[in-house]
């Protein structure tokens, strides 16, 4: 995996049997979870805007802490890329402060009747969404994450456990501060949303090992992260999965089109999951696509990794190519690089999609219905886009007001991760005397 993270690591899980601080916080979540499932909407939605009111209030404090972060990311020779992951600005808060906002305004999952009808008995049946519970986040330098994920999970009817990397620890624990104060300022209880104490990779194990005090976890972060909670946790974990997205340019691709797609999915912020990492290119286009498509990547200050074809039609361009290799391929670079090559035919572009991909998002871009008709059914993705950037897969860009995460994985939750996504569903069985 390319550009680097500055995030948790993780070694072998060890056991633990002494009740400690974040057995302590577990417990509290669960008092608060039990407080807050049934809470009515409207007292969610007056939490929910004290705390994008407190943190619009407060814009000042927040950056201070977050200074302090970046200050110590910079001294440690941290990539640009993740510390622009890292850096929360007064305009990245109004913005989070108004993401808040959205998830106060969509509709409370809680309570939805997802099937119902009345047995031949007379028995009424009705399966409704209920809360998981006790939602555990892990994740990395993204302290937007922290109120993203606990307006979700307060908007759900969730308690939350949130545990980012040590590199944010300022940033993260100045929001916790004022989600807590804006939540009671509610009337909710305080232990909804809190922050998983410790720096150290012992609280992340002790966190997994909370079977019975937390009801899932969701990972969020690089490979090594996801990996290790996905096959070590014994709490259920929900897989959000990096993103080695695809952009495939096809044979009747409409040329300015194409590379307006392509650039916006690479550039318009690369160091997200849904930036582009890997671009096809049908044959038949490549002559006329590619000098174009190399230049404006240049412009953009993106460095190409190429098969032989793509540094064949390099020469004479501005961009700056590199050989492609295998690493490239699999490379989720959050960075400003992007490897390329060029394939036969539409279904050679789907084999090398399904060899490479994460699962994340893969783009089509083409005139033909039928190619985005087959492209479409061929690729296995959470996410498939025609003539549209992979920029797009993104919760509040669906409309959800937030994500949680997205999730690479086929279970219940399957990409952008939104309010439905927390929740389960329980049977309600009324009847009037009736035994079997």
């Amino acid at each position: 995996m390319g550009g680097g993270r500055a995030g948790i690591t993780l070694g072998r899980m060890t056991s633990y049997d002494a009740p400690s601080t974040v057995t302590a916080t577990a417990q509290a979540a669960r008092t608060a979870a039990a407080a807050i499932a049934p809470l009515p909407r409207s007292a969610k939605d007056t939490a929910l805007l004290a705390v994008a009111d407190a943190l619009e209030a407060r814009t000042s404090e927040i950056v201070e802490a977050n200074a302090v972060d970046t200050a110590k990311a910079a001294a440690a020779g941290t990539s640009e890329t993740v510390i622009d992951r890292l850096t929360l600005t007064p305009d990245r808060v109004r913005a989070i402060a108004s993401d808040v906002r959205d998830v106060a305004a969509l509709p409370d999952p809680v309570g939805e009747v997802v099937r119902g009808s009345t047995l031949p008995n007379g028995i009424d049946l009705r399966q409704i969404r209920v809360p998981l519970g006790v939602v555990g986040i892990i994740y990395e330098a993204r302290p937007n994450v922290t109120v993203d994920a606990a307006a979700l999970c307060l908007k759900s009817g969730n308690a939350v456990l949130l545990r980012g990397s040590s590199s944010a620890y300022a940033s993260n624990t100045a929001l916790v501060g004022i989600l807590r104060d804006a939540v009671v300022s509610a009337g909710l209880p305080a232990d909804a949303i809190q922050l998983v104490p410790g720096e150290s990779r012992d609280s992340v194990r002790e966190l997994m090992r909370a079977r019975g005090l937390v009801d899932v976890l969701i990972p969020r972060g690089g490979a090594s992260l996801i990996k290790t909670v996905v096959e070590e946790s014994i709490v259920p974990v929900i897989e959000t999965g990096t993103g080695n997205c695809h952009v495939y340019v096809d044979a009747q691709a409409d040329l300015a089109m194409a590379v307006d797609i392509l650039v916006n999915s690479k550039a318009q912020r690369p160091s997200v999951c849904n930036s582009a990492e890997t671009l096809l290119v049908h044959r038949d286009i490549a002559a006329a696509f590619l000098p174009l498509a190399l230049d404006a990547l240049a412009d953009a200050g993106v460095t190409v990794h190429g098969d032989g074809e793509v540094l064949s039609y390099a020469e004479g361009t501005k961009v700056t190519a590199l050989p492609a290799t295998d690493e490239d391929w699999a490379a989720e670079y959050l960075s400003y690089d992007i490897a390329a090559a060029v394939v036969d035919s539409l279904d050679d572009a789907v084999t090398h999609i399904r060899r490479w991909t994460s699962g994340h998002t893969e783009a089509i871009v083409t005139t033909s219905q039928a190619a985005a008709r087959r492209f479409t059914q061929l690729v296995d993705s959470t996410t498939v886009a025609v003539n549209a950037s992979t920029r797009f897969t993104d919760g509040g860009q669906f409309g959800f007001g937030a994500e949680i995460g997205i999730s690479t994985q086929k279970l219940h939750a399957r990409g952008p991760m939104g309010l439905p996504e927390l929740t389960s569903t329980k049977y309600i069985v009324t009847g009037d005397g009736h035994v079997r």
